[in-house]
C-alpha cells in the first residue's frame, strides 16, 4: 500500500492505518528507536506511541514523506526515553554518537533558547546542503538515526575505518562553518 491510500485511512479514522503503517514502515521506526535505546521493551513501547502519535496528528497533517513523520516522532519519543533511562544506566552507542558530535556545537542550548536552536537548526541544514548526497546520508545515518559506524559502512559498502574518516572530516567542516557562522569561537 503507498504512502498516500495509508494517510487516506487515517482521514477515514479506519484501525487498519495502524497496521498499514506498521507493515511498511514498522522496520525502520523500530530500527531508528533500538539505535537510541538498545531495548526491546522500550522500542516497542515508543514505536506503537509513536502509531498513537501518527493517528492524532492525521488529520488534519497530511505528511509528505509518512516514513520520515513517523520515524521522527519514533526518534523524539526514544530520546526522551533514553533521557528518562539515564540515570539508570548509559547507553554507549548513542553516548558515542553523541560526544563525537559535541565538540561540534557549542554549549548546551536551553530549552528556554528556542530562537538559537532553530538558527542552529537552520545553519546545520545549510551545511548539510553543501555536502554531496553520500557524506550527507552518512552523516544523517550516524547523527540523526544513530546508526553505528558498522551499519553505515555495510549500508554503503566501505570499511569502518573510511566511515570514521568520513565522518571525522565532515565533523571539522561542520565545526568550521560554524566557526564561520560565529556559532562558535
Amino acid at each position: 500500500m503507498v504512502d498516500s491510500e495509508i494517510i487516506g485511512l487515517f482521514f477515514e479514522r479506519s484501525e487498519q492505518a495502524i497496521s498499514e503503517l506498521a507493515n511498511k514502515h514498522g522496520t525502520a521506526c523500530r530500527q531508528v528507536a533500538r539505535n537510541i535505546l538498545n531495548d526491546d521493551r522500550d522500542v516497542e513501547e515508543c514505536v506503537n506511541d509513536a502509531y498513537l502519535g501518527v493517528w492524532n496528528a492525521i488529520p488534519p497533517h497530511r505528511p509528505n514523506p509518512l516514513s520520515a513523520f513517523v520515524c521522527r516522532i519514533v526518534r523524539n519519543l526514544s530520546v526522551k526515553r533514553y533521557h528518562s533511562n539515564a540515570a539508570i544506566r548509559r547507553n554507549s552507542n548513542y553516548d558515542v554518537a553523541l560526544d563525537e558530535l559535541e565538540a561540534c556545537l557549542a554549549a548546551p542550548i536551553s530549552v528556554e533558547d528556542d530562537v538559537a536552536a532553530n538558527e542552529l537548526t537552520r545553519h546545520i541544514n545549510a551545511f548539510l546542503a553543501t555536502l554531496d548526497k553520500e557524506s550527507r546520508m552518512i552523516f544523517v545515518c550516524r547523527y540523526w538515526r544513530a546508526d553505528s559506524v558498522a551499519e553505515i559502512a555495510e549500508q554503503f559498502h566501505m570499511t569502518s575505518n573510511n566511515v570514521y574518516v568520513r565522518l571525522s572530516r565532515t565533523r571539522d567542516k561542520l565545526k568550521q562553518h560554524l566557526m564561520k557562522e560565529g556559532f562558535l569561537a
